[in-house]
Parts: C-alpha cells; structure tokens; sequence
C-alpha cells in the first residue's frame, strides 16, 4: 500500500515555481528597459513598476541592477560548477572535464528566453563599465571554486597546481569567442548555434596551443 504524498511538498513546489516566476519578470522587464532607455538611465523604480513587485521583493532576488543583467550567465555558470563538482573527474584531461561541464550546464538552461535574455546581457555589458567588473568578480569566485574542484585528493600543503585555473581559463576564453560569435551573427539566436559555436571554439582553444602562424 502506497503512502500518502506529503501535504507540504505539492505547496513548496508551488513556492518555488511563483519564485521562478517573479524572478523571470524582473529579468525580462529589467532587460527591456535598459534596452529601450539605457541601463544607466534606468532607475530601480521604474523596473519594479515595470515588474509590478515593490523594491523589497527586487532587493530579495536581485542586489542591484547590475546582478539583473548578469542573472542569465550566472546562471550557466552556477549551474557549470554544479557539474565539475560532481563529476568524476579524477584520471581525466581536465579541459575535456570543463567542456563536458559547460556543455552540460548549456543543455539544461538552453530555452529560447533564455538566449534571448544572454544576447540582450552581453550588448548592455558591452556598453557598461559597472556590469562588466561585477561580472569579473562573480568570474572569479566561480573559476576559485571550480579549481578546488578539481584538485581534489591533492596534498593542499603541496606546491600549487597552476593549471586547472590556466584550464579554465583557456575555457572562459572559448566560450567568450563563442558568444562573441553568436552575438555578432545577424540570423535568430538559438540555443543550438550557440552550443555549436562553443564546441567550435573548444577544438579550436585546444588547438591553439600548438598553432603556428
């Protein structure tokens, strides 16, 4: 005999999906405004107006305008450390180990609102100082942690190890290409292409080290 379902589980769902919602609203509307108006020139109020939520419900999702803009990347990269965290990685070239990550992370994010919303990112950080030194400073919280990933069962007394970062960052660099790319590229801005950019990118960052002009 099967056992009821937990009562609290269905309203925590629920929860988390109106919490989803909310925070896709003010990505969207925030995006939207500063396309349309500039993010400079747009103020905090005028995206909650636009979002319908009060500055107390922004300030519960988002720190400032910035982390908006960025929200869409943080979370490819957030959910990339996910995967090297835990993957099984020990043994493997970790380059191949960061592509598979960030591939990985690509296919369970990869929505059409979604590459819209990374597309309308990179033009306003492009434009913006302050989106791109909140973003290095997310970049590189993220690439400390993913190379105490990857240097696990190392004696942390020993010599360091410069090349999971050097790995990474040979990876941040293709995928930025990539995205350099697609961005660049007049057609629709599709999940696929972007993902067919990257591995592109990859073969051609592997390569690079040993190219020859």
């Amino acid at each position: 005999m099967s056992s009821a379902p937990s009562k609290s589980a269905h309203p925590a769902s629920l929860r988390e999906q109106k919490k989803q919602r909310t925070r896709d609203t003010l990505i969207d509307a925030a995006l939207r405004l500063f396309q349309e108006q500039g993010f400079a020139e747009t103020t905090l109020d005028e995206v909650c107006a636009s979002a319908e939520v009060s500055k107390r419900t922004f300030f519960r999702y988002f720190a400032g305008k910035e982390d908006v803009v960025l929200a869409p990347s943080h979370e490819l990269w957030l959910v990339f450390l996910h995967e090297v965290q835990a993957a099984g990685h020990e043994g493997a070239p970790v380059f191949k180990t960061l592509q598979q990550a960030l591939l990985a992370a690509l296919d369970q994010i990869a929505t059409p609102q979604w590459a819209e919303r990374i597309n309308a990112a990179r033009l306003l950080a492009q434009a913006s100082p302050s989106i791109t030194a909140q973003n290095l400073k997310f970049c590189d919280g993220i690439s400390g942690e993913t190379a105490r990933a990857l240097r696990c069962g190392l004696d942390p007394a020993g010599p360091e190890d410069l090349r999971p970062r050097l790995a990474q960052d040979l990876l941040v660099a293709a995928f930025h290409s990539a995205m350099e790319q697609w961005t660049r590229h007049s057609g629709p801005k599709t999940c696929a292409d972007l993902r067919l950019r990257v591995q592109e990118a990859f073969v051609a960052a592997a390569q690079a080290t040993t190219y020859s002009a």
